[in-house]
């Protein structure tokens, strides 16, 4: 079982570009959030397929404490 955070972009032009921080350049793009998120785990599994496959460590979040944080600068 791996854990993963995922960034949802909102695009100016409608739908989310999608990240995944512990995992570079896994990136992809859903129309709306429940297909980004769809979309997010398709990519997820593919990479971590191929991280398999070309024997390299498989990162994950576990772990990992998030935090979000407002500031207001003037």
């Amino acid at each position: 079982m791996y854990t993963y955070k995922i960034l949802l972009h909102p695009e100016p032009e409608g739908g989310f570009t999608v990240t995944v921080p512990a995992l570079p350049r896994c990136i992809t793009y859903g129309e709306d959030v429940e297909a980004a998120l769809e979309m997010a785990k398709e990519a997820i599994e593919l990479y971590i397929e191929e991280l398999k496959e070309t024997g390299e460590p498989i990162p994950d979040d576990k772990g990992v404490l998030e935090y979000s944080m407002n500031l207001e600068i003037a």
